[in-house]
Order: structure tokens, then sequence, then C-alpha cells
């Protein structure tokens, strides 16, 4: 099996098993997407669901956050972790949304990248979610291990594992497969104790890296 059937059977497995796969950051527009995935980073997202509540009714336009006075938006993102460098990357961000965009998150690729605390990650997540537009694979933790176990990958390096995902995963899946492999990592193939046995996608899976009963 080449790696673009192994990546086909995969989607189509998970299909079956989170047909309604989306993200699992809460949000209501584009803005506050942005705003969760940026304090996602090395963070749970039932953390971040549980600062964003407070957090998105104080702050409500990117000129809000621009006017933020970095101690008040740190007090409130405490808990997501490196909550300095993350009020600081939404506080430029909201900027640059203000200065540059019309205080609008853009719907390009390359426009999002030019935000603070945005690189391809964060921008596949607000292209897919947002605007549908299927311009890469969220690589996250998750995906890195679970695609690399899957013999889909051999590289670790996210851009690159990106590169390898989008050669062999048919684009018309690729926001699918980015939520639904990330759940799947949560749920069945943990990094400590992936649950072997019982996964449905075990006949397409080379189980990299584990002891293969």
């Amino acid at each position: 099996m080449d790696r673009g059937e192994r990546a086909r059977a995969i989607v189509a497995g998970l299909k079956k098993l989170y047909p309604d796969a989306a993200c699992e950051l809460d949000h209501a527009d584009a803005l506050q997407l942005l705003v969760a995935t940026i304090l996602s980073a090395q963070c749970t997202d039932a953390r971040v669901n549980a600062v964003t509540p407070k957090l998105f009714a104080r702050y409500k336009t990117a000129d809000d956050y621009a006017r933020a006075a970095p101690v008040e938006l740190e007090a409130l993102i405490r808990s997501c972790g490196f909550y300095r460098m993350k009020a600081k990357s939404i506080i430029e961000t909201g900027k640059i949304l203000r200065d540059r965009f019309a205080a609008q998150v853009p719907d390009a690729m390359d426009d999002l990248l030019t935000l603070r605390g945005v690189a391809r990650k964060t921008a596949n997540v607000i292209l897919g979610n947002v605007f549908g537009k299927a311009e890469g694979v969220v690589v996250d933790t998750h995906m890195k291990r679970l695609t690399w176990r899957m013999g889909l990958t051999d590289e670790t390096d996210p851009v690159k594992v990106e590169r390898d995902l989008m050669a062999c995963v048919p684009r018309a899946h690729w926001i699918f497969f980015s939520h639904a492999m990330i759940l799947h990592g949560r749920r069945v193939c943990r990094a400590l104790s992936p649950d072997c046995a019982a996964c449905t996608l075990r006949r397409s899976c080379p189980q990299r890296g584990l002891d293969a009963d």
C-alpha cells in the first residue's frame, strides 16, 4: 500500500468514526477563532474554551485588542501558559488587523502569515473553519505524531509534514482530515497509551514506533 492508498483508506475510516468532526475551539467569528488559536499553542482546547468567554466579553474588535493593556490581557489568559508572549502576539495582531486590514481577519494565507503569532497551522485553522478554504493541512502535535505512526510522512518538521500530507491526502478532504486526525489523536491514538486493539484504522496503519501484535 503506497502513501496515497493508505491516506485514502485512513480518510474513509475517519469519516466513519468522526463524520461530524469540527474545530473544538469555541468561537463566533474569525477574530475569536484567531485569538483562540493563538492561545491554543502548547495548551489544550478545553483550557482555552474555559478562558475565552470572559476574554471575548471584554474584547470584541481588533481595535479592542490593539488598545488592550498588557497587564489586564495577561491576567485573563494567564492559565493558558506563555501568557506574556501570547498577550504580546494578540495585541500586535490587533494593531496589524486595524492598521492594514480594516480591522478584518484576512482570508488569504500570505496575509494571515503577516500577523504576529500566526504560522501555517493557525492560518490553516482560520482558512478552513471560517472561510472554507483548503489551503493546507493543520499540523499540530497530534497530527505530526499520528501521520508518522501511520506512515504518511517520514518528517518531523511541521512544514515538511504538511507538504507530505498535501501530496498524499486528496485536497477535498484536507479540512476534514485536519479535524478528524486531531480527534483521533486525543481519543484513540494517544501518545503514551494508543488503543491500537480498538482502533478501526489499524489495518491501514503500520504502527510505526509501536510493538504491533
